[in-house]
């Protein structure tokens, strides 16, 4: 079975999530972790839980879910994994950086790019790679089938979407990608979104104001 720890890191109010299974390998998913006080609760429930991180994955690459990207990489020696196509977010955070009086990024070298149709295997779970563009321009999420929970970064959030007036969004992408690729998923199934609470697509298909179903 999939565990999930929640953290909620930065100013942006920012999910970033710790998965795992009883073979104690885990990912760790859109790091927002910037303090040092952040980092060290992030690593430190890695060490008292005695996980093994196997993944460092972004579902998408706006500043709020990259942040503790840097941290990361260094200190567990993982690859940034991300669909290539958001290079192009990740390059645009240092406008979003020098907005916000922060640094300027530099995108880890060592990265794999994730193919949509795809599976990656932690311990003994599987996770379905989901194309789900609209809120950035090569969104991906992410579906655990036999724990039933998705990982949406901000496509779909509790009765709301992801934002599309930033570079690489598009409305009716975004709606295509809930309608078509994450509303065919089971009703009960959990989403994991990358801000607020948790909700489930049968929550979503009936009560979202932006993307709801017929009853």
């Amino acid at each position: 079975m999939l565990e999930v720890q929640t953290f909620v890191f930065n100013d942006f109010q920012e999910n970033t999530y710790l998965i795992w299974d009883e073979t104690l390998e885990c990912a760790i998913i859109d790091p927002g972790c910037h303090t040092a006080s952040e980092q060290i609760a992030l690593s430190n429930f890695i060490q008292e839980k005695q996980l093994k991180p196997k993944y460092l994955l972004n579902t998408h690459c706006h500043i709020d879910h990259i942040l503790g990207n840097t941290f990361v990489t260094s200190k567990y020696k993982l690859a940034l994994q991300l669909h290539e196509g958001e290079l192009f977010t990740y390059k645009d955070t240092d406008r979003w950086a020098a907005m916000f009086g922060l640094p300027a990024f530099v995108i880890p070298e060592d990265r794999v790019f994730l193919e949509p149709g795809k599976q990656l295997t932690i311990g003994n779970q599987t996770l379905d790679i989901l194309f789900t563009p609209g809120h950035s321009i090569a969104s991906i999420s992410f579906y655990n089938q036999q724990s039933n929970c998705l990982f949406s970064g901000d496509v779909l959030f509790y009765e709301s979407i992801g934002r599309t007036d930033l570079p690489g969004g598009n409305f009716e992408r975004l709606e295509q990608s809930i309608r078509n690729i994450l509303y065919p998923l089971p009703s009960e199934t959990k989403i994991y979104s990358g801000h607020g609470p948790a909700t489930t697509i049968g929550h979503e298909k009936k009560f979202n104001p932006f993307v709801s179903e017929p009853s």
